[in-house]
């Protein structure tokens, strides 16, 4: 049987394109990626506001696809087009609240802490993403013959967005707890910065830390499954549920280095505590504890409901 084909519409964000490619790839479809770009007017205004037409966009998209799969606001008028433009022929699938009618889509997919509610919302415990279980095992020896004691601790690291602006302080409190909680105690770190990881963080890192750590100082995703892999305790920066929900799927102790936030933040706090609540999350504080939880698979559990769907779809 032909793969359904699908095109994913994002800003471009690393967190963007995890979500909708792990979809895809859940979903079994051949896609690829169209980074959506606004034309300048229409990038000041919500999508709301936004007619649904084809010159609100720069870019010029063919029907050779079966699925549209969105995330981000600069999505929202593109895949509600696509739809009102080829209808039943198409599926169109929504990641995170469009801020407008849930109707103009087939599906939405939105986590339990945005508290969205809506005969077509399919919700989920955290981010869905594009890891698997099987990445992580390939790519395990990719860090291990660095590794010289017998327990690791993974910190990987985000960056300044508009809740939370990272600074000298904030950044050597977090490096101080890794310090005396983990490195002091016999374990070995791994440093994995993000997309969003300043330089001068990354600097900061390989001046604040001995020669026997591991920092990663560029993008390197074999490094970041590795990590994965091979810690015993996972710390993630509290700016990115993205990452939280990928550490998740290991089903490792993962403490989250909170930060104050620049602004309010209700949605990072109702993740912390759902999270929290699952056993999946503590707060990095002064002392480590080991601790299970059920690993989190809500990729899978989402695209086992929408594939049972395929049937009520032209698709020619």
């Amino acid at each position: 049987m032909t793969k359904l084909k699908g095109i994913l519409l994002t800003e471009g964000m690393h967190g963007m394109i995890s979500q909708v490619e792990g979809l895809a790839m859940a979903l079994d479809i051949e896609f690829i990626h169209e980074k959506i770009e606004l034309n300048n007017f229409w990038k000041l205004i919500p999508p709301n506001f936004t007619p649904i037409k084809n010159y609100v966009f720069k870019n010029d998209i063919d029907k050779d696809f079966n699925i549209v799969i969105s995330c981000g606001r600069k999505s929202v008028i593109p895949s509600i087009y696509l739809k009102k433009k080829y209808k039943n022929k198409i599926m169109n699938i929504h990641i995170q609240d469009p801020k407008v009618s849930l109707n103009n889509f087939d599906y939405i997919v939105a986590p339990e802490h945005d508290q969205l509610i809506g005969k077509n919302v399919l919700t989920t415990k955290g981010a869905i993403h594009y890891l698997r279980i099987k990445e992580l095992n390939e790519n395990e020896s990719y860090l291990k013959p660095r590794i010289i004691k017998d327990k690791i601790v993974s910190l990987i690291v985000g960056g300044p967005n508009k809740y939370y602006n990272y600074n000298s302080k904030l950044l050597e409190d977090i490096f101080l707890k890794i310090k005396k909680n983990f490195i002091d105690k016999g374990y070995q770190l791994i440093f994995i910065p993000s997309r969003r990881t300043p330089k001068k963080i990354i600097d900061n890192a390989l001046n604040y830390f001995d020669e026997n750590q591991i920092i990663i100082t560029d993008i390197n995703k074999k490094a970041y499954l590795s990590s994965l892999k091979l810690a015993d305790h996972i710390v993630v920066t509290c700016d990115s549920t993205s990452m939280i929900s990928e550490a998740a799927m290991t089903g490792k102790p993962i403490y989250v280095a909170q930060m104050p936030a620049t602004k309010s933040n209700y949605r990072f706090k109702k993740f912390f505590e759902l999270f929290k609540s699952l056993n999946i999350i503590r707060d990095l504080d002064n002392s480590i504890d080991i601790w299970s939880y059920e690993k989190l698979n809500e990729t899978d559990k989402i695209s086992g409901y929408i594939k049972k769907k395929f049937k009520d779809y032209d698709f020619s």
